[in-house]
């Protein structure tokens, strides 16, 4: 089953985060706090402006980004647990840095 947010909502699935410590210790579901960022997965058609056009969001399909802790409503899409926030609730984009990308000659 396919979803498609209407107007300037947007689908995000949650990225999971390293379940383990640094000192090794590997933490169970139950106890781990459910991650802050996650990959946007469908988008809406745009913000209705008040005089009836649409701006078009920000973010795309395949954007990785950030949101605050209680932002969105959870819902069950085949299977997994996804978000579904307006555009305003995510916080900011995560872009890989440069450096990540070029190699230092």
């Amino acid at each position: 089953m396919n979803i498609r947010p209407l107007y300037d909502r947007v689908i995000v699935k949650r990225v999971e985060q390293q379940r383990t410590t640094a000192s090794g210790i590997v933490i169970p579901d139950t106890a781990a706090e459910k991650p802050e960022q996650g990959e946007v997965i469908a988008v809406g058609s745009g913000k209705s402006l008040q005089d009836g056009s649409l701006r078009a969001l920000a973010v795309k399909v395949g954007d990785h980004v950030l949101f605050g802790k209680y932002a969105g409503q959870t819902v069950k899409l085949n299977g997994e647990e996804v978000l579904v926030m307006r555009e305003e609730d995510i916080l900011g984009v995560i872009e890989p840095a440069s450096a990540d990308l070029k190699k230092v000659a």
